[in-house]
């Protein structure tokens, strides 16, 4: 399987957990027979719940993959709270049926880390957007790119976990982080990008498209309209000379006529003599 993904298939967020509830359950079992139910019950939505399988992660260099399982429940125009432009945000809201380890949906490089404080509002609500406790990584695409992508606690999730840092780089599908119970993941993306997903699409972590990236950056732009402009300005250039060559030898020509005529006048003058 790919190399950045050297993760157990049960997340280590919830071997504790896990291995607390089989304890307990067994206890329970051996004292009071069926009255262990409840805690087996418990202890399976535990395993299922923090669960972590690894998949094949497409290679399209300008694909921008899911970061998680879930549901959309956003594809719009709209500012990029961190950056302060406008973007083309994608949000994926996670029910506690769905897998919650986060993976970069790019290749990056990590510029910046930013957690928020928040409330813990319904993680499908629009709002959890701004109010909710969040974690921002904000990340530049190898094809320089920029792009912001925000994990969202919700209404049952208390605890977000991230594993990057400023500086760090991220492969597409390498796992960053991972939130507890319910939440949600907003990705910001240029508004060039084109969206591969509509509102009530289900989209599967690593495997599904959520958008194309165009394949120059912002900054890559400014060299090509250069090397434009420079072609416009030589042509002019050419032109102008082309035109000044044509003016001056329209001058060479007009010379030779005026300079015939004067022999010509010359040659009648010395016949009337």
């Amino acid at each position: 399987m790919n190399r950045s993904y050297p993760h157990p298939i049960i997340a280590r967020e919830g071997w504790p957990l896990i291995a607390g509830g089989l304890i307990v359950s067994l206890l329970v079992c051996k004292l009071s027979g069926w009255w262990s139910l409840p805690f087996w019950l418990f202890t399976v939505f535990a395993l299922q719940f923090f669960r972590d399988p690894a998949r094949e992660i497409p290679q399209d260099a300008d694909a921008v993959l899911s970061p998680v399982d879930g549901r959309v429940v956003v594809v719009e125009k709209a500012e990029d709270p961190y950056r302060k432009v406008e973007a083309l945000k994608i949000s994926v809201f996670m029910n506690v049926f769905n897998v919650h380890s986060q993976k970069s949906p790019v290749d990056c490089r990590v510029d910046k880390v930013e957690y928020s404080a928040g409330k813990f509002l319904n993680a499908d609500l629009d709002k959890a957007s701004t109010e909710n406790e969040r974690n921002a990584v904000l990340a530049t695409t190898v094809s320089g790119r920029e792009i912001t992508f925000v994990q969202v606690a919700g209404l049952v999730a208390r605890r977000i976990l991230c594993y990057t840092a400023e500086g760090a780089k991220l492969a597409r599908g390498e796992r960053y982080g991972f939130i507890r119970f319910g939440s949600r993941v907003d990705i910001y993306l240029p508004l060039d990008a084109q969206p591969q997903v509509a509102i009530g699409d289900k989209v599967t972590g690593v495997r599904t498209i959520l958008a194309r990236l165009s394949a120059a950056s912002n900054d890559a732009a400014e060299p090509v309209q250069t090397v434009e402009t420079q072609a416009v300005s030589a042509a002019e250039a050419k032109s102008e000379t082309q035109a000044a060559e044509v003016v001056t030898g329209a001058d060479v020509a007009q010379a030779d006529i005026e300079a015939a005529a004067e022999k010509v006048r010359e040659a009648a003058a010395k016949e009337f003599r």
